[in-house]
């Protein structure tokens, strides 16, 4: 499991985080309230959690340069356009989630960067995803996984029903949908089917 890193310019809510992150069974190598504080630890770090309140984009580019390929970002935002910049910054893997982000979602999230993954909420996720990190259009292969997700979403299931009939749960079908949207360059549900009938990914 990835070492953690957090930032949280309020005391109050890099406590709680502080809480989830450890209750989630995350090691959590360092936490600071700014980005400044963090930057000495940075090489501990694989996945860097930051609650962008407060926090510049300046800053954050500035803090995450030279760091390519090297470091998972998760942001924690509470409006859509704080993540628009995101898929320019080079990083190994990032992703975006609400800041009132349950236990469960972290820790999922985590692991999906930890694996490479670009994350996001399907609330969150319109405005970037079906872009690689580096600003590209992903390629990628579909996992098995993500194959057997994108036949379900074929048949026109929810994410519930979904993680029902695969024995997983519905936030880790979340981010097996935003890894589909990213690889095949969808925007939606639909767009998502319908590239995949063109690949020859989905049987109808």
């Amino acid at each position: 499991m990835s070492r953690i890193g957090l930032v949280a310019p309020v005391l109050a809510v890099r406590a709680g985080l502080n809480v989830l992150l450890e209750a989630a069974g995350l090691e959590l190598v360092w936490q600071a309230a700014t980005l400044a504080e963090i930057e000495p630890h940075l090489e501990a770090c694989e996945v860097l959690v930051v609650c962008a309140s407060g926090i510049s984009w300046d800053e954050l580019s500035q803090t995450l340069q030279n760091r390519e390929g090297r470091l998972g970002l998760l942001l924690l935002v509470d409006r859509l356009q704080e993540i628009a910049q995101l898929a320019g910054m080079g990083l190994r893997a990032w992703g975006v989630l609400p800041l009132e982000a349950s236990e469960v979602e972290l820790a999922a999230a985590v692991r999906a960067l930890d694996a490479g993954l670009i994350v996001s909420t399907p609330g969150l996720g319109g405005i970037t995803l079906g872009r690689s990190p580096r600003g590209e259009t992903a390629e990628g292969p579909l996992t098995e996984r993500e194959l057997e997700v994108l036949q379900h979403l074929a048949q026109g299931l929810a994410n519930k029903q979904i993680g029902l009939a695969l024995g997983i749960s519905e936030h880790t079908v979340k981010f097996h949908v935003a890894s589909i949207y990213n690889k095949l360059g969808a925007a939606n549900r639909a767009e998502a089917v319908r590239l995949g009938v063109q690949k020859g990914l989905v049987a109808l």
